[in-house]
């Protein structure tokens, strides 16, 4: 028999907790993407996909190229950019002399908010043609089913916006890995475990949204003023009486060339994000963490047996959620790269304790201060709402 200290007995709890997650992780995502079944629908309405464009990331012509070779009859692509000498114009216009039917650009967009991601969704909105709608981010590469996977959950009526999870498949560098393993292993299944405690999906996440422009209407509209809006959507379009579709299609991201420091904040950014729209929810992430309080555990019980037996079984099973999920996810070329994964999981630690604290983020190289429930401020405003914008075309 032996006796346990408060801490000890604290970090026991939390590593027993965090097991009962990693298997509830690992189930969730077999049943939704191997168990449940995905309607298959010829549902192929006119669409309007509008992608907001900020700076030239790597790869952009691929991804840009992607959207534009879609196995879909009908829909036009509207870039828009926010500053007239971004680098990124000069290569829009490229695709719109290769591309003059499809593709239009809108340059010139001075910001309605300090969202200006939404602000330029706004404007793309207004020069839309049709009633469904898709906003995508710039740095995704897709398959040719693209639309026409992502569009079909909206045949129901009773659906009002489909969201897609994102991860990168093909690390080139630690650092991309490290960044692909928290979209991979840490957000997917506790997005689906959360679909399964709500009893649906609550929350959008922005690089995919899919929608039509009476829903999007329905629910207030756009807000360019708000960080983490595409969760706010989410919640709103769930207000409006409308259901949510996570889409089994996973977006090929690009984790890219960013150092280890740039990751680190953009992830602060994010938890903030959480934190802001989900409240005291965010606390509730402490279960995720269990192989990094199993090793802390371990050394304050001096390396006991049943320490050691607990960190093993925690590990064992942490990495038995990250094979299933890459099975489910079919991410293949990630597997080279799992001993990284107490590195991963001790930074995620750091980023969520990090982010408990604090309102102000980094986000597109501004500081930007939030307030209440995701309210965002930057420290200079002058931001105006009559415009004229170039269209080029």
């Amino acid at each position: 028999m032996f006796l346990l200290s408060s801490a000890e007995i604290i970090l026991l709890l939390l590593t027993l907790a965090s097991i009962v997650f990693y298997l509830l992780g690992a189930l969730a995502t077999y049943h939704f993407f191997r168990v449940l079944d995905v309607a298959k629908t010829d549902f192929t309405p006119p669409l309007s996909l509008m992608i907001p464009v900020c700076g030239l990331d790597a790869g952009a012509w691929d991804n840009w190229m992607s959207f534009v070779e879609q196995d879909y009859p009908n829909y036009e692509i509207l870039f828009g950019v926010r500053d007239v000498n971004d680098p990124a114009i000069g290569v829009l216009k490229q695709l719109i002399e290769k591309f003059p039917e499809k593709v239009r650009l809108y340059t010139g967009l001075a910001p309605l908010g300090a969202n200006h991601k939404d602000s330029i969704l706004n404007y793309l909105l207004a020069q839309a043609k049709h009633e469904y709608l898709v906003f995508a981010d710039s740095d995704i590469q897709v398959t040719s089913n693209y639309l026409q996977t992502i569009i079909s959950p909206l045949a129901d009526p009773k659906v009002g916006l489909v969201t897609c999870a994102f991860i990168g498949k093909t690390p080139q560098s630690l650092e991309a890995a490290i960044a692909s393993f928290g979209r991979c292993f840490d957000f997917i299944p506790s997005a689906l475990i959360a679909r399964i405690i709500d009893g649906a999906v609550r929350f959008a996440v922005g690089a995919t949204l899919v929608t039509r422009a009476s829903t999007l209407a329905d629910a207030g509209g756009l807000q360019f003023n708000r960080i983490g809006s595409d969760y706010n959507l989410g919640k709103r379009i769930t207000e409006a009486g409308y259901q949510i579709e996570l889409s089994h299609y996973i977006l090929e991201s690009d984790t890219g060339s960013d150092r280890l420091w740039e990751i680190i904040i953009r992830e602060v950014r994010w938890a903030r994000t959480i934190r802001f729209n989900r409240g005291r929810q965010y606390y509730g992430m402490v279960i995720c963490f269990g192989t990094v309080y199993s090793l802390l555990l371990l050394l304050m019980a001096g390396g006991s047996q049943w320490a050691i037996a607990l960190a093993l079984l925690t590990w064992l099973i942490r990495y038995f959620q990250v094979l299933v999920i890459l099975i489910c996810v079919n991410a293949p070329k990630l597997t080279p790269w799992l001993w990284s994964l107490p590195l991963r999981d001790f930074l995620s630690l750091g980023i969520w304790l990090w982010g408990a604290f604090g309102q102000q983020v980094f986000w597109r190289g501004r500081y930007l201060q939030i307030e209440g429930d995701g309210i965002i401020q930057e420290q200079a405003d002058g931001y105006t709402k009559d415009v004229k914008i170039n269209s080029v075309n």
